[in-house]
C-alpha cells in the first residue's frame, strides 16, 4: 500500500533524525489513526483540543494500556513539535498511571524443564537470554563481532533507548557460540557469490560498499530467507525473526507443564537479574550489565527474592 506525500515526508523525516525503524513504524501508525479519527483533515488543520480528544478516545473508548498512551502521545509530540513545526500548547491530558508489577521469574529448575523441550537453535537463543540478560532482539541482532570470546563479554549495540552495552558470555554456550559463528560465515560466503551480505546498519553499507563481506558483519542468527533492506531497499539477508523463538518457547512450555506462569522470552532476562541478586553480586552491577538507566528499575527485583524484608521473621513462624 502506498503512503501518501505527506506520510511519506513524515517518514523521510524520522528516518533523517535517525529513530529506530520500529520507532517509526509505529509513530506513522499513531498519526495516521489520528487523521482518520479527524476525519481525514489534514493535522495543520486541528488543534490541540483535538489531539486531546483523540488521546481521550484511546484511554476511555478503546481502554488501550498506559504505555501505548504514552507512544501515541510521542508520536504526536513529533508530528506538531519537529515535523510541522506547530508546537502544542499544554495538553490537559497525563496517560493512565502503570501499576507497578512484580516481574515473573523462573527458578533453575523451570529453567531446566523449558530447555529439556527446546530445539539447539532455540535453546542457544533463550540461553543467551537468561544467562546474558539480554532481550529478545538483542540477541538476535547480534553479530560475529559483538562476541568477545576471550573475555567472555557481549556487546550490545543501540539496545533499547539507543544505549550500547557489555554483558556477559556464558562459558557453557561459547562452544555452541563458535560453531554457530563458522556456519553464519559458510552462509555468508555462499550470500556473497551472489552479491548478497547481511543487512547493514544506517548507510554503512555505502561508506563501506564491501562492508556485507566482512565477517564479523554477519547474524549470529540469519535469517532462512532474503529481504528487501527498509531503507535502501537492497536484497539483503536479516536476521532470524524473534516470532519463531516466541512460537518454539510457548511449545517448550507446555510440554514442560510450566503453566502456572505467563512465560514470555522476556522472562528469562527477569529471571537473570534475579539469580544474579541471589548469587550476591550487588545492584550496581546488575544495572550495567542489564543496561537500566534508572536504579529504581534494576531494584524491582529486590522484590521478587523479598529482600526488602531481610531479617523479617513472620509472626506465624514464631509459633
Amino acid at each position: 500500500m502506498s503512503k501518501s506525500p505527506f506520510m511519506a515526508s513524515l517518514q523521510h523525516e524520522l528516518r533523517r533524525r535517525g529513530y529506530a525503524i520500529k520507532t517509526e513504524k509505529s509513530y506513522l501508525y499513531w498519526v495516521r489513526r489520528f487523521i482518520l479519527f479527524h476525519h481525514k483533515q489534514h493535522p495543520t488543520e486541528l488543534s490541540d483540543e483535538d489531539v486531546k480528544t483523540f488521546l481521550s478516545y484511546l484511554a476511555n473508548a478503546q481502554q488501550i494500556s498506559p504505555n501505548t498512551q504514552k507512544v501515541a502521545l510521542n508520536a504526536l509530540a513529533f508530528l506538531y513539535n519537529q515535523f510541522l513545526d506547530q508546537p502544542l500548547g499544554k495538553i490537559a491530558f497525563s496517560p493512565s498511571k502503570k501499576s507497578p508489577r512484580i516481574p515473573i521469574v523462573l527458578s533453575k529448575e523451570e529453567v531446566a524443564r523449558i530447555f529439556a523441550y527446546l530445539g539447539a537453535r532455540d535453546k542457544l537463543i533463550c540461553g543467551l537470554m537468561y544467562g546474558s540478560g539480554l532481550r529478545i532482539n538483542e540477541c538476535l541482532r547480534l553479530r560475529i563481532k559483538d562476541l568477545d570470546f576471550n573475555h567472555n563479554a557481549i556487546t550490545v549495540h543501540n539496545g533499547k533507548g539507543g544505549k550500547s552495552r557489555t554483558t556477559l558470555l556464558p562459558n557453557q554456550l561459547a562452544g555452541e557460540l563458535h560453531t554457530l559463528c563458522e556456519r553464519a560465515v559458510d552462509i555468508q560466503q555462499s550470500d556473497n557469490q551472489k552479491g548478497i551480505g547481511p543487512s547493514m546498519p544506517y548507510a554503512l553499507d555505502r561508506k563501506y560498499p564491501n562492508a556485507y563481506r566482512k565477517t564479523g558483519w554477519m547474524f549470529i542468527f540469519p535469517s532462512y530467507n532474503y529481504c528487501h533492506h527498509p531503507v535502501s531497499n537492497k536484497l539483503c539477508r536479516h536476521h532470524l525473526h524473534d516470532s519463531n523463538v516466541r512460537k518454539a518457547l510457548n511449545r517448550a512450555v507446555q510440554r514442560a507443564g510450566v503453566t502456572h506462569k505467563h512465560v514470555t522470552c522476556h522472562t528469562f532476562r527477569h529471571s537473570f537479574a534475579t539469580q544474579m541478586l541471589l548469587a550476591g553480586y550487588d545492584i550496581r552491577t546488575i544495572q550495567t550489565l542489564l543496561g537500566h538507566t534508572d536504579l529504581s528499575t534494576t531494584q524491582i527485583y529486590t522484590h521478587v527474592i523479598g529482600q526488602q524484608f531481610a531479617g523479617t521473621t513472620s509472626p506465624m513462624d514464631l509459633l
